[in-house]
C-alpha cells in the first residue's frame, strides 16, 4: 500500500514538473508570436466584418470552427515533418507566403484599378442571394472559404514558430506546447474580432438603456460612430500585415533575401520583398487567367 501511494505521488509530480516546463515554453512561444498574432488578428478581423449585423457572430463562428480544424491538421503534420522531413516546412511556408503575398498585392491592385460597376451589375447584388442548406449565401460561403484559407496558412507559420522554441524539448513538451499556442491563438484572435465587429450592437445597447442622458451615451454614440473607422483600418492593416508576413516567410527561409538589403530596417525590407513577390506572382496569375481562362466569343 505504502509503495502504491508513493508511486501515485511520484506520478503526481511528475505531472507538476511537465506542466510546469510546458507553462515556460508555452509562455516563450506566445511572446515568439506574438508579432504574427497581431498580424492574424488584423487579418481576420477585416475578413470577419461586411455582414449584417444577423450574420455577424454566426459567420465568425464558422471561421473560427474552420480556424480550429486548422489547428488540428496543422499541428500533428508539423510535428511529424519536424521529425522526419524538416525541410518540408520551409518549403510548406515559402508556398504559403506566396499564397499571402498574392493575396495582399491583388487587394491593392483591385482597389487601384477596379472598373466602375455598371447600373445592372449593382442591381444584381442589391437582389435576394439565394441561400444554401445551411443558411447561408454563397458570397457568405465564399468569404468564409478565403478566411479559413488566410488562417491556415497564419496557423503554419503560428506553429512553426511555436515548435521552433521547444526543438530541444522532449517531444510531450513540444505537444503540449503547440498545441496551447495553437489554441490560444484561436481563442484570443476571434475572441477580440467577435468584441470588435459588435461594437456598435454596445453601444446601441448603452445608448438605450441610459436613455440616450450621460455619459455612458456619449460612449455609446462614440462605439457607433468609431466602427466603420475601425473597420476601414482594419482592411489597410490587414492587406498590409499580409504582405509582411509574406515578405517575413521569404526573408527568414530564403537565404539569399535573407542576406540582401542587410542595412534595411527589417519593417521596409520585408515589405519590399513581400510587394515584389505579390506583384510578380499577380501579373502570373492574370497572364495565366487571360490565356487558358478565356471565356469563348459567342
Amino acid at each position: 500500500m505504502y509503495r502504491m501511494a508513493s508511486g501515485f505521488f511520484a506520478i503526481l509530480d511528475d505531472i507538476g514538473a511537465l506542466m510546469d516546463d510546458v507553462a515556460t515554453t508555452a509562455k516563450v512561444a506566445t511572446r515568439k508570436t506574438a508579432g504574427i498574432l497581431g498580424d492574424d488578428l488584423a487579418v481576420n478581423a477585416e475578413k470577419a466584418t461586411g455582414f449584417l449585423a444577423s450574420r455577424e457572430l454566426p459567420v465568425l463562428w464558422a471561421i473560427t470552427k474552420g480556424s480550429l480544424l486548422n489547428k488540428l491538421i496543422i499541428v500533428p503534420i508539423a510535428l511529424v515533418l519536424n521529425a522526419f522531413l524538416p525541410v518540408a516546412i520551409k518549403v510548406v511556408l515559402i508556398l504559403g507566403g506566396a499564397y499571402l503575398a498574392y493575396e495582399g498585392v491583388e487587394k491593392i491592385v483591385e482597389f487601384l484599378f477596379h472598373r466602375p460597376k455598371k447600373g445592372h451589375e449593382v442591381l444584381a447584388e442589391s437582389e435576394p442571394v439565394p441561400e444554401g442548406a445551411d443558411g447561408r449565401s454563397a458570397a457568405e460561403r465564399a468569404k468564409v472559404k478565403a478566411a479559413v484559407t488566410t488562417d491556415f496558412i497564419l496557423s503554419i507559420e503560428i506553429v512553426i514558430i511555436a515548435l521552433g522554441t521547444v526543438l530541444e524539448q522532449s517531444l510531450s513538451i513540444q505537444i503540449l506546447t503547440v498545441s496551447i499556442v495553437a489554441l490560444l491563438a484561436t481563442v484570443g484572435v476571434y475572441g477580440i474580432v467577435a468584441l470588435i465587429v459588435r461594437m456598435d450592437d454596445a453601444g446601441m445597447n448603452l445608448i438605450k438603456r441610459t436613455g440616450d442622458h450621460g455619459w455612458l451615451a456619449k460612449l455609446g454614440h462614440l462605439l457607433v460612430a468609431l466602427l466603420p473607422w475601425v473597420i476601414k483600418s482594419l482592411g489597410v492593416i490587414g492587406t498590409i500585415a499580409l504582405i509582411l508576413v509574406a515578405g517575413g516567410i521569404f526573408v527568414h527561409n530564403i537565404d539569399y533575401l535573407h542576406h540582401i538589403l542587410a542595412a534595411w530596417p527589417s519593417f521596409l525590407k520585408e515589405m519590399l520583398i513581400g510587394s515584389v513577390a505579390g506583384l510578380a506572382i499577380v501579373l502570373v496569375v492574370t497572364v495565366a487567367k487571360r490565356l487558358f481562362f478565356r471565356k469563348p466569343v459567342a
